[in-house]
């Protein structure tokens, strides 16, 4: 089947002017069937968090909080011409299978009622571009993603059924194609073999996208961001950052790993096993090509840096003074796994272990902590700051670390890593 998948983000989708955009980009794709996948619009997502708080506190504040949620879009229809009463019947019957889902468990699980609430973003903001799009003339179909993309119960990071979600989504989108030119569906969002709602991480419309395309066989994604395409450093930091046009699947596997923020950590490896291209380009200026990312890349890559906020240091040794031994590494990799803990970079000696791990909730910090402290003795340094130079030159790396605090350092090949005390402001200029 010929057709391509596009990802719009939430800032692209955040207000009227921006969705009006969204449209003149699609309109564009006037010879192949187009698979679009949304995010909730703007900071929705951070919105809806605060409802999963209040629910948690008192389960009666939903249906108000849902019924302002509502609102807010309806506000958004008008500006855009659209009816406000051709959304009510579609968020109604959203909010009451949400409810439903809801009121069927016994335990609070906070992952599960998470879930249930945040996918409402991504259902909304597709429910009303999908109408705006059809109002403008536009020949459009709108999928709930949970039917077609299945993960197992690991709420808030949905582990993906591939063999199944090929199945279902080959067979749906295929039927959807013959009666529309363009299906709008959501990203972030799996679900499960008995009707839940997961969620695949935050950021993860990328990753869905990715999954959608990989299913679909496709020949090209691209992933539609408010930035030129992917640059050497971020430029809210750095001046002087340049564009890379092209990059290897592995480059970018290496800077998502190191904390770049452009695309989501997962999203390469299933373009990257059907040798998908993925560009990456601006919605503000669609007219330039970004950044595309397949089997091949430039001859040579310039110093390309990636800084990662917040980042934490423990170091780790044994209560009694003996080696760190692959028992202890054993042990503290499983309680990693259970709480959910990230990890940025480690490094062990005889008789201590240092990780550096990426930010978390520290609720499961504490947990975490607790648990290894049984065996462990854990010194804890917070508020830290990653950065990770690829392709780094002596004198660059001289000039970002001066008068910084390095408390932590790993270099590999041309990649360098360093672990810093002070806060890093580097705009130039």
């Amino acid at each position: 089947m010929k057709c391509t998948v596009f990802k719009f983000g939430g800032a692209s989708v955040r207000d009227p002017k921006r969705i009006k955009n969204v449209a003149g980009i699609i309109q564009q794709q006037k010879r192949k069937k187009l698979v679009v996948v949304l995010s909730a619009m703007g900071k929705n997502t951070n919105q809806l968090e605060g409802y999963v708080t209040d629910y948690l506190k008192s389960k009666k504040s939903l249906g108000s909080n849902l019924e302002a949620f509502a609102d807010q879009h309806y506000a958004v229809a008008q500006a855009l011409d659209v009816n406000p009463k051709d959304l009510k019947k579609k968020y109604t019957k959203l909010a009451k299978a949400c409810q439903a889902l809801l009121a069927s468990q016994k335990k609070l699980d906070e992952a599960y009622i998470y879930d249930q609430i945040v996918s409402l973003g991504e259902l909304y903001s597709t429910v009303l571009v999908h109408n705006y799009l059809s109002s403008i003339g536009l020949s459009v179909a709108w999928l709930d993603i949970r039917g077609v993309l299945k993960t197992d119960r690991t709420y808030r990071e949905g582990k993906v059924d591939f063999k199944k979600t090929v199945k279902l989504v080959s067979k749906k989108i295929k039927a959807l194609t013959k009666e529309a030119d363009v299906i709008i569906t959501q990203g972030f969002l799996g679900g499960t073999a008995d009707g839940a709602t997961t969620t695949l991480g935050r950021e993860g419309s990328d990753y869905t996208a990715a999954i959608l395309a990989y299913a679909l066989g496709v020949e090209e994604l691209t992933v539609w961001k408010d930035v030129p395409g992917i640059l050497t450093a971020d430029p809210r930091r750095f001046d002087n950052v340049e564009l890379l046009e092209r990059l290897t699947y592995r480059e970018a596997i290496e800077m998502t790993y190191y904390g770049a923020k452009v695309i989501h950590p997962k999203t390469i490896q299933p373009i990257q096993n059907k040798g998908i291209r993925l560009k990456v380009k601006s919605f503000i200026h669609p007219e330039n090509k970004g950044t595309v990312i397949s089997t091949q890349g430039q001859l040579k890559y310039p110093p390309i840096v990636v800084i990662q906020d917040d980042v934490i240091l423990l170091q780790i040794s044994s209560k009694d003074f003996s080696f760190i031994s692959e028992d202890h590494l054993s042990f503290i990799f499983e309680k990693m796994r259970k709480h959910k803990i990230k990890l940025g970079v480690m490094r062990n000696s005889a008789i201590s272990f240092t990780l550096v791990i990426l930010p978390v909730k520290e609720s499961l910090l504490k947990t975490f902590i607790k648990d290894i402290s049984v065996l462990l003795t854990v010194d804890i340094t917070r508020g830290l700051q990653m950065m990770t130079i690829r392709h780094f030159q002596e004198s660059l790396l001289h000039k970002l670390i001066q008068d910084k605090v390095i408390l932590f350092e790993e270099t590999l090949d041309d990649t360098v890593t360093m672990v810093l005390k002070a806060s890093l402001e580097f705009k130039e200029g």
